[in-house]
């Protein structure tokens, strides 16, 4: 079974970071995205990395969080970081780890004012 589980999320204040991690199993992954989903609102691309040519993987950020948001690989093979830094309290949702056809159940971030 593919599975992906994500984990990090919390509270934290305006300004805090938080470095979300996200495992994949049962299968080789050579990719992964991280996307977010605020209540009412449509998900949202995030990041991407892949290194199915780089080892260190090619990363793909929007503008939206280019700058504050930074996506790496995992110590593990099939893993990877998402390190958010500078947090808005727009920033409140609840993430998710993506790849090919599998998503993860989602870690709750909340940034207070």
């Amino acid at each position: 079974q593919v599975q992906l589980v994500e984990s990090g999320g919390g509270e934290v204040q305006a300004g805090g970071s938080l470095r979300l991690a996200c495992v994949g199993s049962g299968r080789t992954f050579t990719e992964m995205e991280w996307y977010r989903q605020a209540p009412g609102k449509e998900r949202e691309f995030v990041a991407s990395i892949n290194w199915s040519s780089w080892k260190d993987g090619i990363v793909r950020v929007p503008n939206s969080v280019r700058g504050r948001f930074t996506i790496s690989r995992g110590n593990a093979e099939a893993s990877t970081w998402l390190q958010m830094d500078d947090l808005r309290p727009d920033d409140t949702a609840v993430y998710y780890c993506h790849s090919g056809t599998t998503w993860g159940r989602g870690t709750q971030v909340t940034v207070s004012s």
